[in-house]
């Protein structure tokens, strides 16, 4: 207890524990018991006091620990949106470098500035110093970065230590291939066509276009024998999406394990609930039924989302489950999941995209665009994951295991059928009038996991504090002595205070030149007249039956 205390005085206070113990002293709580509880003497928590107006009103990066006088507000938002990019690469289990970080800087600068009303054509200069990175560690208080050099994108001597680390547990353990197992995550924008089709071309110039709307996050997990394929956490940025409603939709009939947070990110506690109860009870049936021992190897990286001491996480009934760590920089070498079985998945999911969009466009009356505009949601996308997971075969996934485990590998004379996929989208793609190539395809498949743009960065900066400030209303209501009081003072500021910013934003995006509104409407005015006109034509069975292709 004593070196707790002795830990948390060193620890300095960031703007946002100082915002912090302002809101508690003005909800009642003594300078005493504040600075009790923050390991600090009253007379710094009485200085923080005084300093409320100036604290309250800063707008700060998470983990600033003091304001900086004349400080530019970009360099602000560039801190900010860094931030979050640092906590990206570090859940998806990236090493960042100093360099690294400096380079990415510099771009958000370059990009934040050009996109400011009468920037002129030379953008400010923004030098990502040294000393820059050095007051960025301590205001922010990152860590993980490595100092010299770049990030090692994989190293090699420390695969094949851990390569023959792992034999060594399997075979000292006693493993078969049915008992150890794999997850990996990734991203997946499931609204989103190769760049050169006029679909990506036109919804990018929409006003209010924000991809992403379109992210997900899957984990995938199957056993090396590839016979058992867990079922997938997927992460979305709403609880409870429109479409849900739409079509009755029961959560837990999925077949995936649906869970949200603002960000669409696999957190620590979202992934111990898929351990506890998907992969375990899962796993622990497989056994059963195969009459195989219980125990199984869950082997994985090191994502921050991926707790060290997961077992002790795990419920009791569960206790048979071992866990093992991939060595950083080493997972586009060793990781299963990562041999080309998410590549597959992709590719399968965008021919289940295009083969759906060919359905639709083929036996109904409705175009590509209405389809893409008004009839694809979530939902549908929801039944092409699950295609293209089912068609990811065996071979496949027992393949995967070839650089870890090349034993466990059953002897096959041909490759898996995935190799004809892209092929199949091209030609579905050219059936619709879409110009694709392999190439664009495959491009497709690899921006899934393409880092974020300095858009979707503010994107997701600004989810995070609407989902906040709708976290702080929900509060309110259930704990408030007076429940409609809060609920009357929420609904108050919502409408009377960020009303009008709502219907500025609203309406900055819906401004346009007249010659693109022109534009707009010639192009699509003869589609609308034929769209029209066959649809006057249909009987009341034909949209039934064109209302349950599309679903």
């Amino acid at each position: 207890m004593i070196f707790c205390d002795h830990w948390r005085k060193k620890e300095k206070l960031t703007l946002e524990m100082k915002k912090e113990i302002i809101r508690k002293h003005d909800g009642g709580m003594r300078v005493t018991d504040i600075a009790r509880e923050y390991g600090r003497n009253p007379s710094t928590i009485g200085t923080i006091l005084k300093m409320r107006e100036k604290i309250l009103a800063t707008d700060a990066a998470k983990g600033v620990t003091r304001i900086v006088k004349n400080r530019p507000a970009v360099l602000e938002e560039v801190e900010k949106l860094l931030l979050i990019w640092i906590e990206e690469k570090q859940r998806a289990g990236d090493t960042v470098s100093e360099a690294v970080i400096c380079e990415k800087a510099k771009a958000l600068h370059a990009d934040l500035i050009r996109e400011q009303p009468g920037t002129s054509a030379e953008p400010e200069v923004f030098k990502a110093s040294r000393g820059w990175f050095e007051r960025f560690k301590t205001r922010s208080g990152i860590h993980s970065v490595v100092r010299h050099g770049e990030a090692a994108s994989s190293d090699v001597p420390a695969a094949e230590d851990f390569a023959a680390e792992f034999l060594e547990v399997v075979k000292t353990e006693g493993y078969v291939p049915q008992q150890v197992f794999n997850c990996d995550e990734t991203g997946l924008f499931w609204k989103r066509m190769p760049k050169r089709t006029f679909i990506t071309q036109e919804e990018s110039k929409l006003p209010g276009h924000k991809p992403m709307k379109d992210r997900l996050t899957l984990l995938f997990c199957a056993n090396a024998s590839g016979d058992l394929k867990i079922k997938p956490l997927l992460v979305y940025h709403s609880e409870n999406p429109r479409a849900f409603k739409r079509h009755k939709i029961d959560k837990e009939r999925l077949s995936v394990m649906w869970r949200f947070n603002s960000k669409a990110w696999v957190t620590r506690v979202l992934f111990v609930d898929w351990v506890n109860l998907a992969f375990g009870p899962a796993v622990k049936q497989y056994l059963l039924d195969n009459d195989l021992p219980l125990k199984a190897l869950l082997l994985m990286d090191n994502a921050p989302a991926h707790p060290k001491g997961l077992e002790v996480d795990l419920l009791e009934e569960f206790s048979f489950i071992n866990i093992m760590f991939l060595p950083p920089n080493t997972t586009p070498l060793l990781q299963p999941m990562d041999q080309q079985v998410i590549a597959n998945f992709k590719k399968l999911y965008t021919k289940e995209l295009f083969r759906r969009c060919f359905e639709v466009t083929d036996c109904t009356t409705i175009t590509l665009r209405e389809f893409w505009k008004d009839h694809f949601d979530i939902v549908t996308c929801l039944k092409m994951i699950t295609t293209a997971w089912n068609g990811i075969s065996q071979r496949n996934l027992n393949c995967a295991w070839r650089s870890l485990w090349p034993d466990c590998v059953a002897p096959s004379d041909s490759d898996a059928p995935e190799s004809t996929v892209v092929q199949d989208i091209v030609a579905l793609g050219r059936t619709m009038g879409l110009e694709v190539t392999e190439e664009d395809v495959c491009e497709l498949v690899e921006e899934h996991d393409d880092e974020l743009t300095t858009v979707e960065l503010v994107e997701l900066q600004a989810e995070a504090a609407q989902e906040q400030w709708k976290e702080v209303q929900t509060f309110a209501e259930q704990h408030h002595p007076e429940k409609h009081v809060a609920h009357d003072a929420g609904n108050f500021f919502d409408t009377r205070v960020m009303s009008p910013f709502r219907e500025l934003l609203k309406r900055r995006m819906k401004q346009q030149t007249m010659d693109r509104f022109l534009t707009k409407k010639q192009r699509h005015k003869a589609i609308n007249v034929g769209a029209v006109a066959k649809k006057c034509s249909l009987s009341s069975r034909q949209l039934e039956a064109q209302s349950q292709m599309i679903n």
